[in-house]
């Protein structure tokens, strides 16, 4: 008798192992079971770059991809990991402080593609308007390179002061000529400028922080820069950057394709309502 038990509770067993085993045949034969996403690794400051990403995050899943956003709150340390490979890309600058930036630093990032436009705007401080300001006002302009020229052609372009003849975008403090209201120009960090408002008549502020400020350039800027320029449409559009030998990986040509796809621009026009301008 004990014999014949355990012959069918070895039947038993066996039949629940076959039906375990053919109970696989549901999953999508194009699919592996429990297959992880590939990740990528971008850098970025707040806003709108981390903001935009989040969207491409939920494109890339689609595609395999998981999408790691590191955000950065200054404009040196995204280029650095970048550089030292603690990221994959990374999507905070435009093309001329990249450049700028490989030059000084002796590393070799490059654009993979244009993505975004943010005008540059004069915003208000202790003084309410252009027309207010008084002899000796204080104006905040970022302090590095390439945007402390952007912001000394915007002034200029406003008649508050005049550049050298043809210095363009290597125009620094050093090269203004004419000064009729003795303005005092104050170089700040970038990240540093909104918060310097109130110390200060006005400033000149890069579009990401001013977002991150709660100021929108077509609502709260006294003067904005002239988007038709091809000055600035050629070297202020903000690229995801890679490593230059990386620009044909498989990872990296999805997430830009992602980054120009029909539902990033869409939100990028219907939330940042011109203080970010899609370049494609």
């Amino acid at each position: 008798m004990k014999k014949v038990l355990s012959l069918l509770l070895i039947a038993l067993l066996a039949l629940s192992l076959f039906a375990a085993c053919g109970s696989g045949g549901t999953d999508d034969p194009g699919e592996e079971p429990g297959a992880e996403l590939q990740k990528i690794v971008v850098g970025a400051t707040p806003a709108p770059h981390a903001e935009i990403l989040a969207v491409v995050k939920e494109l890339l899943v689609e595609e395999g991809y998981e999408l790691v956003i590191q955000e950065f709150v200054d404009y040196v340390q995204p280029n650095l990991a970048l550089d030292s490979g603690d990221i994959d890309a990374n999507y905070f600058q435009h093309r001329l402080y990249l450049d700028q930036f490989n030059v000084e630093n002796e590393t070799e990032l490059t654009a993979l593609v244009d993505v975004h436009y943010e005008p540059f705007g004069i915003y208000a401080g202790k003084t309410a308007s252009l027309d207010d300001l008084a002899d000796g006002a204080q104006i905040a302009v970022p302090n590095d390179t390439t945007n402390e020229a952007r912001a000394l052609l915007l002034l200029e372009a406003q008649g508050l002061i005049k550049l050298k003849e043809n210095i363009g975008l290597e125009a620094t403090i050093n090269d203004i000529t004419e000064n009729p209201k003795n303005l005092k120009i104050v170089e700040i960090e970038a990240a540093q400028l909104a918060r310097s408002l109130s110390d200060v008549d006005l400033a000149v502020i890069n579009g990401n922080y001013a977002i991150d400020a709660g100021l929108n350039v077509g609502t709260d800027a006294l003067a904005i820069e002239d988007a038709s320029s091809p000055t600035i449409m050629t070297y202020y559009s903000n690229v995801l950057a890679v490593k230059v030998g990386d620009e044909g990986r498989e990872d990296l040509q999805a997430l830009a394709d992602a980054l120009l796809s029909p539902e990033v621009k869409d939100f990028i026009e219907s939330t940042y309502e011109g203080a970010v301008v899609p370049m494609f």
